[in-house]
């Protein structure tokens, strides 16, 4: 196993302390079967090396130790100052060099980059929209996106997620998840236990064309779908139209992430037919026994094949 990079297939559920929450939960559905893209993790020993390197734990602690929640400015000021340093940070030769070979392993142009943190995606805290993630990298840019995703675990929202939960007086430390990018015509979430009514025997599906960053943000209405997991009927459909999706734009050399109109002919249509929609189901449903726990997962469609890209527990059951 590398000292600073680490394919999926080297990690699993136990992997939390090196891989954070959802490095090691993709690892854990990657070695069982379930359709994950390939990837590896930068894990957590990259960020410390990083950070003993600049000589940088001290100033963060320093800079932390001034802040207090019920003044939002100061929490602002200690998220500006902490990233700033992070950014200015020199990474290590070793760690460029491990991330960058594993990078060149995985055969992909284009990599989704996602923050890990080691406190994360636990039965008891969560902390889904609180890091950064970032679409269609290239590897000219995957060593600058890593340290924005180590700089997020200070983003003004995590700091203030930190010392609610009381997380502030542990090692909160973060991996970076890089995985091969999934270029989805349809994607978006799935809950196994029913969101609002909390019905154990429903499964909600949400779809959405396009990335599904447009989901998880709020940025669309997405069809709804819920699905009995006993018999696998559709118990209920609802279509919302879609002016804007997420896709990615090629300009010349360089490669961006954009918003753009969805052909007119789509709009009012269903995301996903009924076939798809079970089979996602059927997926989903493994994954929550495997787990014994409710999941609630990020999907994506490519081509036809259906992809998970993540799952953590649902924490407000």
């Amino acid at each position: 196993m590398g000292i600073y990079a680490v394919p999926f297939k080297k990690l699993g559920r136990k992997s939390v302390s090196i891989a954070g929450g959802k490095g090691a939960q993709l690892g854990e559905m990657f070695n069982s079967g379930i359709p994950v893209p390939p990837g590896f993790v930068v894990i957590t020993p990259s960020f410390d090396a990083f950070l003993k390197a600049n000589k940088l734990n001290g100033k963060i602690d320093s800079i932390l130790k001034k802040v207090d929640v019920k003044k939002t400015a100061t929490v602002d000021k200690a998220s500006r100052d902490i990233r700033l340093l992070i950014s200015k940070g020199k990474i290590p030769k070793e760690v460029d060099h491990e991330a960058l070979s594993q990078f060149d392993s995985l055969g992909a142009s284009l990599v989704a980059v996602r923050s890990s943190a080691t406190a994360e995606d636990g039965a008891n805290a969560s902390w889904a929209g609180e890091l950064e993630s970032y679409m269609n990298i290239q590897r000219e840019g995957l060593m600058r996106t890593v340290k924005l995703c180590w700089s997020s675990l200070f983003t003004p929202r995590a700091i203030f997620y930190r010392i609610e939960k009381k997380m502030h007086l542990q090692n909160v430390s973060v991996a970076v998840v890089v995985q091969k990018m999934v270029q989805s015509e349809v994607a978006g979430v799935v809950f196994t236990v029913h969101p609002v009514t909390k019905d154990k025997n429903q499964m909600v599906i949400e779809a959405a064309y396009g990335l599904g960053e447009s989901v998880v943000a709020g940025l669309v209405s997405p069809d709804n779908y819920v699905v009995d997991k006993r018999d696998l009927s559709l118990v209920d459909v609802a279509v919302n139209e879609q002016e804007k999706m997420i896709t990615k734009k090629i300009t010349g050399n360089k490669v961006q992430t954009v918003s753009v109109p969805v052909p007119p002919n789509l709009r009012s249509k269903q995301k996903m037919d009924g076939k798809t929609i079970i089979q996602l189901a059927k997926i989903c449903i493994g994954i929550e026994k495997h787990y014994n726990f409710p999941q609630d997962m990020e999907f994506a469609i490519e081509k036809g094949k259906i992809y998970i890209v993540q799952s953590r527990p649902i924490t407000t059951m």
